[in-house]
């Protein structure tokens, strides 16, 4: 099996590098090499071993992209739409629909689903974006199941929580100084470790289902402040002082997340592609990466 990822950022390359034993070829897109410059934290400039790099951006495209998908057996899509949709759909719909692929996973958002008002929701829950940027990730969506439909081929839809993990965490903004521990009454985050976002894919591969649309989130959603002082207590470090929601110094980006409150169920990859979670709260997943918390020696 052939693999080919439209965006090899920090959650797609978790996955590669995990699974990369399953896979013959891989090739991936990155906007190219100033893309090096442009890294999340946790995100390194190369690629895991084995990786073929291809150029793609809405100003240019790796013209070796059309051979790769017409010899990929799955396809990963780790892209956010633009102002114009899907960048991947817009340049390569017709390759990818003449490809040999089987599998298509499209890394979507549970920001989808809007404000909940703190319910509990599902994969039965309607979408409700409140905001541009959810609002083409669902028109996103409907466009790769749409194509699943048309081509008979199997576009699952991944729906992620807040993702940590190996270098983007609570203990990375402590030691940086960047932690805050922001109270709003009520308020929770949903979130997923990149190790168990890469083994629901993982089952994903061996169980597809055309036009499923997946949860991926643990077991637990908690108030942000909860995990902050949670992971200050594993490292050994001062515990950031409460700060009430509405005086906080936030960007606009940071407050319209707390304008949005649910707690997402994740039954679905745990009953039909028996996911077990590795980390299924926040507290073993901070344990799992507390040895990265401690200074570097001297």
């Amino acid at each position: 099996m052939n693999l080919f990822v439209f965006g090899l950022g920090y959650t797609a390359g978790q996955f590669v590098a995990r699974e990369r034993a399953r896979f013959g070829a891989v090739a991936a897109t990155r906007q190219g090499p100033v893309a090096a410059t442009r890294q999340g934290p946790g995100e390194a400039p190369g690629a895991p071993a084995g990786v073929a790099l291809r150029v793609f951006s809405p100003a240019e495209a790796d013209p070796r992209i059309a051979g790769d998908l017409a010899r990929s057996d799955a396809l990963l899509v780790s892209i956010p739409p633009d102002d114009a949709g899907d960048p991947a759909l817009r340049a390569f719909a017709e390759a990818v629909a003449a490809g040999p692929a089987r599998w298509i996973g499209y890394l979507s958002t549970i920001g989808v689903y809007g404000d909940q008002g703190g319910a509990w929701i599902d994969e039965e829950t309607p979408p409700a974006p409140t905001h541009d940027r959810t609002r083409a990730r669902v028109a996103a969506e409907e466009a790769w199941r749409d194509l699943g439909a048309r081509t008979g081929k199997a576009v699952q839809v991944f729906r992620l929580s807040g993702i940590y993990g190996p270098g983007r965490n609570a203990f990375v903004k402590l030691r940086e100084g960047k932690a805050q521990r922001i109270v709003k009454p009520g308020q929770v985050f949903n979130r997923i470790h990149v190790d168990d976002i890469a083994a629901t894919l993982a089952a994903s591969l061996d169980r597809p289902r055309p036009g499923a649309i997946y949860n991926v989130t643990d077991d637990e959603p908690a108030p942000p402040q909860d995990v902050t002082a949670f992971a200050a207590a594993l490292a050994g470090l001062t515990v950031p002082p409460a700060v009430d929601f509405a005086t906080a110094a936030l960007s606009p980006m940071a407050r319209s997340f707390y304008g949005e409150n649910k707690r997402v169920r994740n039954r679905l990859i745990l009953e039909e592609l028996g996911v077990r979670l590795r980390y299924p709260t926040y507290r073993e997943g901070l344990r799992g990466l507390a040895g990265e918390a401690e200074p570097p020696a001297a």
